[in-house]
């Protein structure tokens, strides 16, 4: 009997732990399982990198221009054959573009020259209207017509100049500082969706009257105290 408790006998361990030096013998089992194992991370590599090479030419496609006839040539590899009017037709679109982006460019840098040398720009909703010369019936009462448009107005050196649209290279029209005699404050208007717009107008003495309003109270009183001040015009009662 052993020394555990009654009716259970314990034996030594009959297994021991090996103590050589000597490099265990790899099981049959195992081998089989590592070589599967390398033979599936090769085949794995392989495939994604296959698939790789199929997206880099799908992407080629999708980034490529439409309608070109894509083939397989005899070392496997996706090329593309061109006519000589394909390839007129390409290089006329690729000049096309460059053209477009020398536009974009010069209104870029053209707008960045007025925002750096103007003393005042902004955009603004104008009208114009002709005072009556000596002699004429006095003008109809077109108040209420609303012909406003918006203008892109630049007060820069002695001009003030009047643009479509800010990134337009030459102005609609422009007037000289020293044919402006009065800028003054006009009553404000109320439109049809309630928007109050503060109004000013520039008068030259041709007769050319500029009528200009904004949504901003503020945006019209830097404009009529700036504009008084660069043609010398004598500045009007301050509104309430």
């Amino acid at each position: 009997m052993g020394d555990g408790p009654r009716g259970i006998e314990v034996f030594p361990d009959h297994y021991q732990a090996s103590t050589s030096g000597a490099d265990p013998v790899q099981s049959p089992v195992s081998s089989v399982r590592d070589l599967r194992t390398n033979s599936y991370l090769r085949s794995d590599s392989s495939f994604w990198a296959r698939r790789q090479l199929r997206s880099a030419a799908s992407m080629l496609k999708v980034f490529s221009l439409r309608g070109l006839p894509w083939i397989s040539g005899t070392d496997a590899q996706e090329k593309v054959v061109l006519s000589a009017t394909e390839v007129e037709s390409l290089r006329s679109e690729i000049t096309d573009l460059e053209e477009r982006e020398a536009h974009l460019k010069a209104q870029l840098e053209h707008l960045d020259e007025i925002l750096r040398s103007a003393r005042l720009s902004g955009y603004l909703y104008m009208r114009t209207r002709w005072a009556a010369l000596p002699g004429e019936p006095p003008p109809l009462d077109d108040t209420e017509v609303d012909d406003w448009l918006p203008r892109f107005v630049v007060l820069q050196g002695s001009c003030i100049f009047l643009y479509l649209a800010s990134t337009d290279l030459s102005p609609q029209d422009s007037t000289l500082l020293s044919d402006v005699i009065e800028v003054c404050h006009l009553p404000n208007l109320t439109r049809e969706d309630e928007e109050i717009r503060y109004c000013f107008y520039i008068l030259t003495r041709h007769g050319l009257r500029y009528e200009c309003s904004s949504a901003s109270k503020v945006q019209v009183d830097v404009w009529v105290d700036a504009l008084q001040i660069d043609c010398k015009v004598e500045s009007e009662p301050k509104r309430s």
